[in-house]
């Protein structure tokens, strides 16, 4: 993995002993959208405390260019790691979205 570069609203993830880059590209965020509907609606939900398991792990596989495995065990890394180490990567991305680019 290339160190993430915060400039472009990348963010590193630890999972199951590999560092992932998290890259909100918008063909990424546009096949996250297309799953889990408007990422404002979903931003809105994160910020009320709402934000599912399920959204959580599926916006942040689709902005993972390079995973090293399939979605299932993506998603059961995700909580053997525990949220709250994902957490940094995921407000990175949310940031990311609404504010775009700086």
């Amino acid at each position: 993995m290339s160190a993430a570069n915060p400039v472009r609203g990348e963010a590193g993830l630890d999972l199951a002993g590999r560092s992932l880059l998290i890259r909100p590209s918008f063909a990424a965020l546009v096949a996250a959208e297309a799953e889990l509907g408007p990422l404002f609606a979903l931003c809105e939900r994160a910020a009320a405390g709402q934000l599912t398991l399920a959204e959580m792990a599926a916006l942040l596989w689709h902005c993972c260019p390079e995973p090293g495995c399939g979605r299932p065990e993506f998603a059961e890394a995700l909580v053997a790691g525990g949220l709250a180490r994902a957490t940094p990567a995921l407000r990175t991305l949310l940031g990311q979205i609404l504010a775009g680019a700086g």
